[in-house]
This record gives structure tokens, sequence and C-alpha cells, in this order.
């Protein structure tokens, strides 16, 4: 533990939805929903204006549907994403070497070791500096925890959410932890925190009344020592900026056994693309994807599976992840499931087991539909394609939320498609909210294209943060005020 909270935690707010909202002026300040849109689709990211309707991140799409059905439903946009996260990263990295990122809107900064910041005071200042930067560079809000830990650090920004900043003063950690529930603590998740409860033990201050002893009674020595010392408000861990990971995965235990197939890989599902998240914030790529299922008697199996080549893209693992999934035997329950991604490398390339099998079959149904060539040359007119057909072609080419130009109209965004037809919003990001127009999916004037940068004129930073304060006293003398929370 630190004399001064100098550990800085960052998470951007609802970052997919917002980075949407931004990009999309008729959706600002409505409800919006980004994730699969498919009849097995998984909620990546909701709005705050979704989640005051129900909707959460993991949720199934058609549920969420339900919940919210004039919401804005939107495929991800991971170019964007990762565009704006690259931006965030690299104000992060003018306070601090040191510098670990979590996923693509989550990060670490250690602001001792970069000298922004050695008391209350002047660590205030620099998380609010940080947070007016990333707002004037991306247009996006982002939550920032200051505490003498990363465990509080991270603590603090659930607090500070959303569009805040949240300082936990050295010696007050075992206060503000007590009344909190136990599932705030790192590695308590549903089941450990359901097993805590049967035990009696629901909030942080009963963790740490019970002792040492009893938890690692509970759950076991390595658990239970660590247990105890997180209660106390104590984490030695230091902030780490290059990990040589040989492997990114993510896991998920879940409150009651999972017995659904349909909902067991919907989870699946949704564990690839938060695990391809990590693999993109760690600027990596790999080549085999690793399946874990922890099923109702506690039995674990793995199963793997590797491509051709490295990879990021959250499509590929997805399905790859999906295959695996077909070779275990889940009808007992699955009470954990974990997607990984080994074999490490720097750069990616396309894996032609999922990608060319999309492109198969869309040519597939295409050339069904395509007009065929009579002997003296001539053509005859092409069939109308059926109604499914057409959905799959519409849905496959003209994403929803994706960026499309159309050479009269300029660039816009797709609504929806379907039946031949694809909807586009003509707006930009610093535009009044534009007109909407629907247009045949093959109309040559209307083309896909990348998204547009969600500031039209960023500042420059580039000598930020030389005017950050660095001490108290400076701090005192531009305004920088107290440090409490």
């Amino acid at each position: 533990m630190r004399p001064a909270p100098t550990i800085l935690h960052l998470d951007m707010d609802a970052f997919y939805a917002s980075a949407e909202q931004a990009s999309k002026p008729s959706l600002r300040g409505k409800a919006v929903v980004v994730g699969g849109l498919g009849p097995r689709g998984v909620v990546a990211t909701a709005s705050y204006e979704a989640r005051k309707l129900g909707v959460h991140s993991a949720m199934p799409t058609a549920q969420a549907r339900r919940l919210a059905p004039n919401a804005a439903y939107l495929v991800p946009r991971f170019s964007l994403y990762r565009t704006v996260s690259d931006q965030v990263m690299e104000l992060l990295g003018r306070l601090s070497p040191l510098v670990e990122p979590l996923s693509l809107d989550e990060a670490f900064v250690d602001l001792e070791a970069g000298g922004t910041a050695d008391d209350s005071a002047s660590a205030r200042a620099t998380g609010e500096g940080l947070r007016a930067a990333i707002r004037a560079v991306t247009g996006l809000s982002g939550s920032v925890g200051l505490a003498g830990s990363k465990m509080l650090a991270k603590i603090a920004s659930e607090e500070a959410k959303p569009d805040g900043l949240f300082v936990i003063e050295p010696g007050t950690e075992r206060e503000l932890l007590a009344p909190m529930s136990v599932r705030i603590l790192p590695g308590v998740g549903p089941a450990t925190g359901d097993h805590l409860r049967r035990a009696g033990m629901t909030t942080v201050h009963d963790l740490a009344e019970a002792g040492e002893a009893e938890l690692v009674r509970l759950v076991g020595k390595a658990h239970g020592h660590g247990l105890y010392r997180m209660a106390l408000g104590l984490d030695d861990r230091p902030v780490v900026a290059e990990r040589d990971a040989k492997s990114v995965s993510v896991e998920d235990t879940f409150d009651v056994d999972l017995h659904d197939r349909v909902r067991v890989r919907a989870e699946v599902e949704r564990l690839a693309v938060r695990c391809v998240e990590r693999l993109r914030g760690a600027d990596r790529s790999g080549r085999t994807v690793v399946l874990k299922v922890r099923r109702y008697d506690f039995s674990t199996l793995t199963r793997s599976e590797t491509l051709r080549g490295p990879t990021d893209d959250p499509t590929v693992v997805r399905e790859a992840a999906g295959r695996l999934l077909e070779s275990v035997d889940t009808t007992g329950g699955v009470r954990l499931l974990g997607v990984g991604v080994t074999g490490l490398a720097d750069y990616t390339q396309e894996d032609l087991f999922a990608q060319a099998a999309d492109a198969r079959e869309l040519a597939q149904r295409a050339q069904e539909h395509r007009a065929p060539v009579e002997e003296d040359g001539g053509e005859e007119a092409a069939p109308e394609p059926d109604a499914a057909t057409a959905e799959l072609l519409a849905a496959r080419r003209w994403p929803a939320g994706h960026d499309v130009r159309h050479e009269e109209h300029g660039h816009g965004w797709v609504q929806g498609s379907g039946i031949g037809r694809v909807t586009v919003r003509f707006e930009e990001p610093w535009s009044a909210p534009g007109r909407v127009l629907t247009f045949r999916i093959d109309d040559p004037l209307l083309l896909p294209a990348e998204p547009l940068p969600l500031v039209r004129e960023a500042p420059d930073y580039s000598s930020w943060p030389a005017s950050l304060p660095k001490s108290r006293s400076d701090a005192e003398s531009s305004g920088g005020g107290a440090s409490s929370p």
C-alpha cells in the first residue's frame, strides 16, 4: 500500500455504445445496444439510457429487444473502438511509463513512476486533467479512480461512474470497504459469493470480522489468505507495463448451472468477444483457440483448435469456440465456461476456416440468383431472391451501424437491411441528425466506408501533461482543491 493515491484506474464509460452515440448524432440521448444481432447474439455494451430499461452486457440480445424494443441495435465496429483506444492509451502513456492496459477501454497507471503525482492533491489534478484531455481528444467520457493500490483504484473508478473521479485516501480503506458487497473484491465471482453468503458473509466487513483462519477453511488456503488481505484493503500488486503473456483468456462462473444448450452457446460467444478485446488491447493475435468447460460435477474439460495463422478477428475466435463446444457434452449442466487464445504473435493472418466459409455461403446463395448467360450472348433477367436469401446478403454486406458512403448523399450509417433493401441515415459526428433514405442492396453508388473520427479537429496535446501540478503546493495554487471524493 502506498501513502498517497498515486495509482490511477481509468474505465471508459459504456465505451462501445458511447462511441456509437458520439459517431451518430441521431442516437445521442437514446438507448443504444451494441452486440450480436442474430438469434444467438449477446449484448456487448449498452448505453446508460438502455441500462435504465434493464439491458446490460452479457444479456442475450433477444431478451434485450423485449426490454428495449425501441433501442438502436448495432453491430460492433472494432476498427473505430481500436482507434479511440489508441488515442486514450497514448494520453495515458504521457502520464507514466507504467501503463497496464486491461482491455480497449480500461487501464492502470502508476502516476508516481511518471512523476506526475506524489500526493492526493496532485493525483486529483492529474486525474481531472486526464478526463478533460480524453474528452477533448475523443469526445468521450471516462471515469477515474485514484488510490494507493490497484484493487482500490478499480473500486474507486466504479464509484466514480459515470463520468466522474473518486479518490480513496490512504487510511480510509477499511471504512469505505466495510459496507460493500463481497462481490466487489477481485476473484469473488457468483459461485464464491454465494458460498460466502451461505456462511453468513455478505459484506467486506463480514470477511474482515471472520478472520483469516475461517476464510481459509471456507474457500481454501490460497484463496483464503488473499481474500482476507483484500478485506483489510491490502494489495501490493505493482502496475506492470509489459507482459510476456503466453495466452489471453476470460472465464465466468455461473450462479446456477446452465442446462440450456442455446444459452451455453451464447455465453461461449460472449466470452470469445471479450477474449478478443483483451487480445487486441495487448496488441497481440493468437493461433490456437481454447475452450474450457467445468461441468456440474466439477469435472473440467478443455478443447482446442489451431488455426492456419494468428488472428484477432472476433468472428474467427467465436466460430472456433462454437465448433469446440459441439464436441462437449453439457447435458448435465455447466457451472463455468472459459475461452482463451494461445500461440500469441504480434501480427494477424486471416483465418480461412470461418471467413472462407462465410464467403462460400454468400457466393453459393448469390450464384443461385445470378442471371444465366444465353448462347447468343444475351442475358436473362435475374430472378428476385427469396426473402431469406435477401436477408442473408443484406446482413452480411450491410451490418447495422456500420459506415457507408453514397456518391450523391455523402457519409452515413446503416440503420437496417433486408428483403433486398438497405436503409441509411446520412450524418457525420459533427453534423446535425441527418435524413434517412432507402436503397437497393446492390445500388452501385452506395459503398462501405471507414469510420470517421469522433472529433473533427482534436486539440494538440503533444506537450501535455507538462502543465499539470506535481505537488500539493502546485495543485493548490492552480485550484486543485481538496482530495476528498
